[in-house]
């Protein structure tokens, strides 16, 4: 096994945008990187630290863009940081609202692409799921988001920008000097959406990192989940960087289905993966991993299937999340029924595990879990390709 991650060769990250003629925007640097580029522009030395804190504050706190608004600056500092640098997140296109109340927004990032992020409302929490890359690399032949290729990575700022623009939308940053409000309309961030979060890992860690900064947006580790498909290398880095929970992309109790379903899983197959997982929750001190496991009629969800992933996950601190699959169009597979369903959670539980049936949410507006793919990219392939690209046909 190779010691890093491998590189895809269409992979990039387009280097921090200058929105306007010579400004750099200041959304999705990490405190050093803003300290430095606050110092580049003639901050003195000894202010810079307190100067990051109070800009930091009004960005991630209060929601501010406006360096006009940053009342605890003096009107000529205001200027100079206006004149060098703009406070500026990815655009909302469009946003659509499901019957259920999910809320999908289709958000425009720097080069015109398009990425697409979902709030899902629960009762007591409400859920983001963010997108970590412009498509996917990784082409599971369940997923519809695998059907897009992948463009480019998304910079952290793009990243932070989802949460800051769905609180926006949601209307949640507090005002100062009014009494702070503890509840949450988004409580929980879920690294879901389009992309593998793991081949990102650097402005994925920045954008987590500034969530849960406490001088900003400020949530837990324990509110934020990343999901990965397998990148076992950094896997361990997860633990060590970032600390949050872990949701891994399972799906078969078999090297020859998941060979298929996650096609990832001819690099590090489920032994490799789950000698990994064996580590994480000592590593990161977070709590249970989770399988995330979508249930596809006659290929994955057997009563043998069912006593053979508990076999794997002994030992793991787990749940698994059974997910009814989405269908969209073209998909090369069918929803287990219900009983089925059931009948393999039954097994889970008796073993020990929770074992929760995931609600699919969104599916009127093609933003449930696996259905995520960008406006500009909804040429839909036909199943017969799709069934030949995955080596099912």
């Amino acid at each position: 096994m190779t010691a890093k991650a491998p590189i895809t060769q269409d992979v990039m990250t387009l280097p921090r945008k200058l929105p306007q003629e010579g400004k750099v925007n200041l959304v999705g640097m990490t405190r050093d990187q803003m300290r430095e580029a606050l110092i580049a522009v003639g901050t003195p030395d000894r202010q810079a630290k307190m100067r990051v804190g109070q800009i930091w504050q009004w960005i991630y706190q209060w929601g501010v863009r406006d360096f006009a608004e940053m009342t605890n600056l003096s009107k000529a500092y205001r200027a100079d940081l206006d004149a060098a640098f703009v406070i500026e997140i990815p655009e909302m296109v469009s946003r659509q609202v499901s019957e259920d109340g999910t809320r999908k927004y289709l958000v425009r990032i720097a080069g015109g692409h398009e990425v697409e992020v979902v709030y899902i409302p629960e009762e007591g929490r409400g859920t983001l799921c963010v997108s970590s890359q412009v498509g996917c690399t990784l082409t599971c032949s369940f997923c519809h988001t695998g059907t897009q290729k992948l463009v480019r990575n998304l910079t952290a700022g793009e990243i932070v920008g989802q949460i800051m623009m769905a609180r926006d939308d949601l209307g949640e940053w507090p005002k100062p000097g009014e009494p702070k409000d503890e509840t949450r309309l988004l409580s929980n961030i879920v690294l879901m959406g389009m992309g593998e979060p793991l081949y990102n890992f650097a402005n994925v860690r920045d954008a987590m990192k500034i969530a849960m900064d406490g001088e900003g947006i400020s949530l837990s580790r324990r509110r934020i989940t990343l999901s990965t498909s397998g990148v076992v290398p950094e896997i361990a880095r997860t633990a060590r960087e970032i600390g949050c929970l872990l949701a891994v992309s399972f799906h078969a109790t078999t090297d020859e289905v998941r060979d298929k379903l996650v096609p990832i899983n001819k690099r590090w197959n489920i032994e490799t993966l789950l000698d990994a997982l064996r580590e994480y929750p000592k590593a990161s001190n977070s709590e249970r991993i989770t399988f995330e496991y979508v249930m596809l009629e006659g290929v994955n969800d057997s009563d043998e299937d069912a006593r053979r992933l508990v076999k794997l996950i002994e030992g793991i601190p787990a749940k698994i999340n059974l997910i009814p699959f989405n269908e969209w169009p073209g998909a090369p597979y069918k929803r287990s029924s219900n009983n089925r369903i059931h009948a393999f959670a039954d097994i889970i539980y008796k073993a020990g595990y929770a074992s929760p049936i995931r609600t699919p949410r969104g599916e009127d507006i093609m933003a449930a879990c696996g259905q995520l793919k960008s406006a500009s990219e909804r040429e839909r392939k036909s199943r017969r390709q799709i069934e030949a690209e995955s080596g099912l046909g």
